[in-house]
């Protein structure tokens, strides 16, 4: 590979979703007269009594949440999609177009426990949390009109969370979203193409250079994609080629919950705080079709840059023009992994 071209601006070409991202890695050098503020640590209860999430906790709408103890799932009280939507259709001259979705939108709480996150939860519960969205990929993809099943997760107020208890949400919907769409057709022309996984390929290369991948255990591997475009991105790549999370055996469960709390505590160790970000899967559509192509994966795009409080926003060019970026892949990679393993709160 050719490491003289990383030193300069060049492009990076982005294979799912065939997009490029600039990358300025001279930019680094400018003196940075930005805003630089230290986190404020929260120091939140175990229960809270106003957290509508909470055990036996009120909300909205007169609905309970129930004790729970583990996991707990539930249809949010409201919802972006509704699975009794009349269908109907507007087309005018393929200009003015809009068309009803039906769907079903769900929260899941990933404990009880108000005050923990991910990567302050044990790998035990973890599982819980993988093995339940396993379940609900499976359940609500067996509707009959579902098409795709959409697993994510928005934590810290940064990226819109409003609610700080440990949660995350489940699409599931009659249409293929844009993101998974757009990623779905370049796999496919990949494997058309090369005859093989595109995803499988990748990770193999990722392998072999150890360049960019954060931590890694016999089942899964958390990589600074070569492409990536957020600061400190990561991708969850299952190495044995998986179409979605039902496809995944006891090992490879255990391993992704076991990557989740290694990677994510890094992500917190970086700047010391609660590490904002967006995740989620992308796996095959339930539409009962067969896709070969398709190689389940978590992307994660986290929008911190500098610090705790100093974030990358798209703005200007990246708005009107593509993707930029100032750190290279491999230099957040290596920031990432040589980070501790230990909680920062922990120590």
């Amino acid at each position: 590979m050719n490491k003289e071209l990383f030193t300069k601006p060049h492009r990076r070409f982005n294979p799912l979703t065939g997009e490029w991202v600039i990358v300025s890695p001279q930019r680094l050098q400018r003196p940075w007269q930005g805003q630089i503020e230290k986190a404020v640590i929260e120091q939140k209860p175990s229960y809270d009594p106003a957290c509508y999430l909470c055990p036996g906790n009120e909300r909205a709408g007169g609905n309970h949440t129930h004790a729970y103890d583990s996991v707990y799932v539930f249809d949010n009280d409201y919802p972006g999609l509704l699975p009794d939507t009349i269908e109907s259709k507007h087309d005018e001259k393929g200009i003015i177009v809009a068309a009803t979705e039906r769907g079903i939108a769900r929260v899941l709480c990933f404990t009880p426990r108000h005050d923990l996150t991910l990567p302050l939860m044990k790998q035990a519960q973890i599982e819980k949390v993988v093995e339940a969205w396993e379940q609900q990929y499976q359940e609500l993809g067996s509707i009959d009109y579902v098409k795709y099943v959409s697993i994510f997760e928005n934590r810290g107020a940064m990226m819109g969370a409003s609610n700080p208890h440990p949660h995350g949400q489940i699409w599931a919907q009659e249409s293929l979203p844009n993101e998974p769409r757009r990623e779905l057709a370049n796999q496919f022309e990949y494997f058309k193409r090369q005859g093989s996984c595109m995803l499988c390929d990748y990770g193999a290369i990722e392998l072999r250079e150890q360049e960019r991948i954060v931590c890694e255990n016999d089942t899964w591997m958390a990589v600074v994609p070569f492409w990536a475009s957020w600061p400190y991105e990561i991708m969850l790549l299952s190495k044995r080629h998986a179409a979605s999370l039902t496809d995944l055996k006891a090992e490879e469960r255990a391993g992704l919950a076991d990557v989740l709390k290694r990677f994510l505590t890094r992500y917190d160790n970086l700047f010391e705080t609660s590490f904002p970000y967006s995740m989620g899967f992308h796996q095959a559509p339930t539409d009962g079709e067969n896709y070969p192509h398709q190689h389940l994966h978590a992307h994660f795009y986290p929008p911190l840059l500098r610090s705790a409080t100093v974030r990358k926003f798209m703005v200007g060019y990246e708005m009107l023009g593509g993707p930029q970026r100032d750190i290279t892949a491999e230099l957040a990679a290596v920031q990432l992994r040589n980070l501790s393993e230990e909680h920062y709160s922990q120590r």
